[in-house]
């Protein structure tokens, strides 16, 4: 009976981790996403796990299962929104559209048009605080079009809209519609604020977004180190890499004595490993799915990556212009022609290359960039590549 119970026991544990990593990868499932059935299941120890170390909500019924995250600071640009389809990121109009179809869509009936969503999109777009701000849109154009269609995706993509019918890249055309069901449950649970917006007088954007992240302080020193630990397992589960020297003095003492009970707790439930530096404290993933931005992968960007991430290894310490970065690809580009793109050999295509894989290796807080110069991080180093060394036979 006893090998039966273990047996019971490590089913139990392993559907619960699936959980987990399934609601960290994405905080909003619906019934018809894979592992749904899981974390209701589980429902009862993930809530309590999560509300004890990290302070997020779960909130679980029959239709979704929400993990309201609270990032530990709002100031990371390094993780954009993304095209679902062409994976490009989002600039500052397309996320005003974003925003601007939320809203819409809080005032649609069930079911609504793209071409409706657009109308309605066009009307709050044309507020003189937008226009003022330099914010332009009016459906003008196969550019705009493929904007709003973006936009559509993600909402699909974050189960917002459901496709009836029709196609979007025949609304990119102008030759057809398309026919969304709005999914009002979903819809009301995007939002993870503290306080609702319109609660808030401030009229700085920084100041808004401040006030809606910002928790309640803590009265107790039990409240204080509860908040403590919050923030850093937060930041564990979130952040490719925790440096020490990010953090405040208590921090770093508590983050001393208690290290080992948090990453016990993260790795009991996610599975996740940590590596210990002296530099900072990472939780690595085995399972490699807990990511949007991989390292080392496969394909031209990838390799382009890892090779600049090599040569900026080899000169930690010291600043490096991003000049220098397009020197070594184009140099890169010649000596892998046999097995990288063709296009990345033309004139130029050396600075979009480098522009990616800055990008990735800033996201992965490998490196750090001031306008053109960028300077590795410590956790670089394990891409450091040293010189071989040759042993004569006996």
């Amino acid at each position: 009976m006893s090998g039966l119970t273990d047996a019971l026991a490590a089913s139990r544990a392993d559907e619960s981790r699936r959980a987990a990593r399934a609601l960290l990868r994405r905080p909003l499932l619906r019934q018809s996403d894979d592992d749904f059935v899981l974390v209701r299941r589980h429902a009862p120890v993930l809530r309590d796990w999560f509300e004890r170390n990290t302070g997020w909500h779960l909130v679980v019924d029959s239709e979704m299962a929400r993990l309201a995250k609270a990032v530990a600071g709002p100031g990371d640009a390094t993780h954009p929104a993304r095209d679902v389809k062409s994976k490009q990121a989002f600039g500052r109009r397309r996320y005003v559209l974003v925003c601007l179809a939320l809203a819409a869509l809080s005032r649609a009936e069930a079911q609504i048009t793209l071409g409706r969503l657009a109308e309605q999109v066009v009307l709050g777009a044309a507020d003189a605080r937008l226009t003022g701000a330099g914010v332009v849109f009016q459906l003008e154009g196969r550019e705009e079009r493929a904007d709003m269609v973006a936009v559509v995706r993600l909402l699909m993509d974050i189960g917002v809209l459901g496709r009836v019918a029709g196609d979007e890249d025949a609304f990119v055309k102008d030759t057809g519609d398309v026919l969304y069901d709005v999914r009002r449950r979903v819809l009301g649970a995007l939002l993870t604020a503290s306080r609702g917006p319109s609660t808030i007088e401030a009229t700085d954007f920084g100041e808004r977004l401040a006030a809606s992240t910002r928790e309640l302080p803590p009265t107790t020193d039990d409240l204080r180190n509860q908040r403590i630990r919050h923030h850093l397992t937060r930041r564990l589960l979130e952040e490719p890499v925790l440096y020490y020297a990010e953090l405040d003095e208590v921090e770093r003492t508590y983050l001393q004595g208690q290290r080992a009970a948090i990453t016990a707790r993260i790795t009991e439930l996610t599975g996740l490993v940590a590596e210990v530096r002296a530099e900072g404290l990472a939780m690595v993933d085995p399972y490699d799915d807990l990511t949007d931005v991989r390292m080392p992968e496969s394909g031209t960007e990838g390799h382009a990556t890892l090779l600049t991430a090599e040569y900026l290894a080899s000169r930690a310490g010291r600043d490096v212009p991003v000049e220098e970065i397009h020197d070594l690809l184009r140099r890169k580009a010649v000596e892998h022609k046999g097995y990288w793109r063709r296009d990345v050999a033309d004139p130029g295509a050396e600075r979009v290359l480098a522009a990616t894989a800055l990008a990735r290796l800033e996201a992965l807080r490998l490196i750090a960039r001031v306008g053109d110069v960028v300077t590795a991080r410590p956790a670089l180093s394990r891409y450091g590549v040293a010189e071989p060394t040759i042993q004569e036979p006996l």
